[in-house]
Protein backbone atom coordinates (compact mmCIF):
# COMPACT_ATOMS: atom_id res chain seq x y z
CA UNK A 1 0.00 0.00 0.00
CA UNK A 2 1.12 3.00 -1.21
CA UNK A 3 1.78 6.64 1.38
CA UNK A 4 1.13 8.50 -1.02
CA UNK A 5 -0.52 11.73 -0.67
CA UNK A 6 -1.46 12.91 -3.54
CA UNK A 7 -2.50 10.65 -6.55
CA UNK A 8 -2.37 10.99 -10.00
CA UNK A 9 -4.57 8.24 -11.17
CA UNK A 10 -7.63 9.30 -13.49
CA UNK A 11 -10.54 9.89 -11.46
CA UNK A 12 -12.73 6.88 -10.34
CA UNK A 13 -15.61 6.75 -13.08
CA UNK A 14 -12.64 5.99 -16.09
CA UNK A 15 -11.54 3.04 -14.25
CA UNK A 16 -12.67 0.03 -16.76
CA UNK A 17 -12.96 -3.69 -15.07
CA UNK A 18 -11.58 -6.41 -16.92
CA UNK A 19 -14.46 -9.42 -18.29
CA UNK A 20 -12.18 -11.51 -19.63
CA UNK A 21 -11.68 -14.84 -18.47
CA UNK A 22 -8.45 -15.89 -17.46
CA UNK A 23 -7.69 -12.57 -15.80
CA UNK A 24 -7.89 -11.27 -12.33
CA UNK A 25 -10.48 -10.07 -10.20
CA UNK A 26 -9.38 -6.38 -9.71
CA UNK A 27 -10.54 -4.42 -7.05
CA UNK A 28 -9.79 -0.64 -6.93
CA UNK A 29 -10.19 0.81 -3.47
CA UNK A 30 -10.08 4.34 -3.21
CA UNK A 31 -9.33 6.44 0.40
CA UNK A 32 -10.54 10.12 -0.53
CA UNK A 33 -9.51 12.42 2.68
CA UNK A 34 -8.85 15.90 3.51
CA UNK A 35 -5.92 15.46 6.28
CA UNK A 36 -4.03 12.64 7.47
CA UNK A 37 -1.86 14.84 9.68
CA UNK A 38 -4.73 16.34 12.06
CA UNK A 39 -7.84 14.55 11.04
CA UNK A 40 -8.47 11.37 13.66
CA UNK A 41 -11.29 10.45 11.60
CA UNK A 42 -9.06 10.37 8.68
CA UNK A 43 -6.00 8.82 9.91
CA UNK A 44 -7.94 6.08 11.72
CA UNK A 45 -10.19 5.41 8.22
CA UNK A 46 -6.50 4.99 6.77
CA UNK A 47 -5.37 2.38 9.63
CA UNK A 48 -8.68 1.06 9.45
CA UNK A 49 -8.67 0.09 5.86
CA UNK A 50 -5.19 -1.27 6.07
CA UNK A 51 -5.54 -3.46 8.97
CA UNK A 52 -8.77 -4.90 7.31
CA UNK A 53 -7.01 -5.52 3.93
CA UNK A 54 -4.40 -7.21 5.93
CA UNK A 55 -6.79 -9.76 7.37
CA UNK A 56 -8.41 -10.05 3.61
CA UNK A 57 -5.36 -9.93 1.77
CA UNK A 58 -4.54 -13.86 2.12
CA UNK A 59 -8.09 -14.97 0.80
CA UNK A 60 -7.94 -12.42 -1.87
CA UNK A 61 -4.81 -13.46 -3.40
CA UNK A 62 -5.29 -17.29 -3.04
CA UNK A 63 -8.64 -16.84 -5.24
CA UNK A 64 -6.78 -14.27 -7.89
CA UNK A 65 -7.83 -11.06 -6.52
CA UNK A 66 -5.72 -7.46 -7.35
CA UNK A 67 -6.07 -5.08 -4.83
CA UNK A 68 -5.02 -1.34 -5.32
CA UNK A 69 -4.94 1.11 -3.27
CA UNK A 70 -5.37 4.48 -3.80
CA UNK A 71 -4.95 7.02 -0.87
CA UNK A 72 -6.26 10.54 -2.72
CA UNK A 73 -5.46 13.24 -0.44
CA UNK A 74 -8.42 16.05 -2.09
CA UNK A 75 -6.67 19.59 -1.38
CA UNK A 76 -9.01 21.93 -2.90
CA UNK A 77 -12.57 22.07 -4.79
CA UNK A 78 -11.88 21.25 -7.94
CA UNK A 79 -10.01 18.15 -6.98
CA UNK A 80 -13.08 17.33 -4.77
CA UNK A 81 -15.60 18.08 -7.73
CA UNK A 82 -13.25 15.63 -10.62
CA UNK A 83 -12.88 12.94 -7.66
CA UNK A 84 -16.69 13.25 -6.35
CA UNK A 85 -16.02 14.09 -3.17
CA UNK A 86 -18.76 14.59 -0.69
CA UNK A 87 -17.44 14.49 2.49
CA UNK A 88 -13.99 13.25 4.26
CA UNK A 89 -13.41 10.54 4.27
CA UNK A 90 -14.81 8.22 1.37
CA UNK A 91 -13.73 4.93 1.18
CA UNK A 92 -14.80 3.36 -2.41
CA UNK A 93 -14.54 0.08 -4.04
CA UNK A 94 -14.43 -0.30 -8.16
CA UNK A 95 -16.29 3.26 -7.60
CA UNK A 96 -18.80 2.54 -5.48
CA UNK A 97 -18.67 4.13 -2.16
CA UNK A 98 -19.46 1.68 0.89
CA UNK A 99 -21.27 3.56 2.44
CA UNK A 100 -24.07 5.41 0.17
CA UNK A 101 -25.80 7.76 2.66
CA UNK A 102 -23.22 10.59 3.72
CA UNK A 103 -23.79 11.16 8.09
CA UNK A 104 -21.41 13.81 9.32
CA UNK A 105 -20.66 15.63 12.46
CA UNK A 106 -18.72 18.03 13.59
CA UNK A 107 -15.15 17.30 13.11
CA UNK A 108 -12.56 19.27 16.01
CA UNK A 109 -9.50 18.46 13.90
CA UNK A 110 -10.54 19.59 10.81
CA UNK A 111 -11.80 22.87 12.34
CA UNK A 112 -9.33 23.46 14.61
CA UNK A 113 -7.24 22.87 11.23
CA UNK A 114 -9.29 25.53 8.69
CA UNK A 115 -10.45 27.97 11.60
CA UNK A 116 -14.24 27.50 11.18
CA UNK A 117 -16.56 24.68 12.28
CA UNK A 118 -16.71 21.41 9.96
CA UNK A 119 -18.28 18.41 9.43
CA UNK A 120 -17.17 15.30 8.68
CA UNK A 121 -18.24 11.67 7.78
CA UNK A 122 -19.60 9.33 10.28
CA UNK A 123 -20.29 5.66 9.55
CA UNK A 124 -23.09 3.66 10.39
CA UNK A 125 -22.58 0.00 10.77
CA UNK A 126 -25.02 -2.50 12.67
CA UNK A 127 -26.94 0.34 13.76
CA UNK A 128 -23.99 2.38 15.62
CA UNK A 129 -22.49 5.71 14.69
CA UNK A 130 -18.41 6.01 14.52
CA UNK A 131 -16.35 8.68 13.56
CA UNK A 132 -14.44 6.09 11.31
CA UNK A 133 -14.94 3.08 9.45
CA UNK A 134 -15.16 0.16 11.48
CA UNK A 135 -12.48 -3.09 10.40
CA UNK A 136 -16.04 -5.34 10.37
CA UNK A 137 -17.83 -3.47 7.81
CA UNK A 138 -14.65 -2.63 5.50
CA UNK A 139 -13.90 -6.12 4.97
CA UNK A 140 -17.73 -7.02 4.45
CA UNK A 141 -17.73 -4.31 1.94
CA UNK A 142 -14.43 -5.99 0.50
CA UNK A 143 -15.57 -9.31 0.22
CA UNK A 144 -19.06 -8.16 -1.07
CA UNK A 145 -17.54 -6.44 -4.15
CA UNK A 146 -14.64 -9.33 -4.78
CA UNK A 147 -16.97 -12.41 -5.35
CA UNK A 148 -20.10 -10.56 -6.63
CA UNK A 149 -22.32 -9.04 -4.48
CA UNK A 150 -22.41 -5.78 -5.53
CA UNK A 151 -20.59 -6.20 -9.43
CA UNK A 152 -22.97 -4.49 -11.72
CA UNK A 153 -26.06 -4.69 -9.92
CA UNK A 154 -25.02 -1.46 -8.27
CA UNK A 155 -23.33 1.01 -10.17
CA UNK A 156 -20.93 3.76 -9.45
CA UNK A 157 -21.70 6.47 -6.98
CA UNK A 158 -22.54 8.98 -9.17
CA UNK A 159 -20.55 12.38 -9.22
CA UNK A 160 -22.18 15.90 -7.46
CA UNK A 161 -22.26 18.51 -10.21
CA UNK A 162 -21.29 20.61 -7.43
CA UNK A 163 -18.91 20.55 -4.21
CA UNK A 164 -20.96 20.45 -0.99
CA UNK A 165 -21.08 23.48 0.95
CA UNK A 166 -18.98 21.84 3.92
CA UNK A 167 -16.48 21.23 1.89
CA UNK A 168 -16.27 24.58 0.20
CA UNK A 169 -16.24 26.14 3.40
CA UNK A 170 -12.87 24.21 4.39
CA UNK A 171 -11.27 24.74 1.45
CA UNK A 172 -12.20 28.37 1.86
CA UNK A 173 -11.33 28.57 5.66
CA UNK A 174 -7.94 26.30 4.73
CA UNK A 175 -6.69 28.61 2.29
CA UNK A 176 -7.69 31.94 4.07
CA UNK A 177 -5.42 30.58 6.88
CA UNK A 178 -1.98 29.77 5.01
Amino acid sequence: MSDAKRCCCPPPGKIRESKAQGERRRLVIELLYLDLSECTRCREAESNLEQALSKVAPVLETTGAEVVVRKIHVQNEQQALEWGLVSSPTIRINGRDIQLEVWESPCEPCGELCGEDVECRIWVYQGREYTAPPKAMLIEAVLREAYGGSQQAIPPTPRPSEVPLNLRRFFASRHKKK
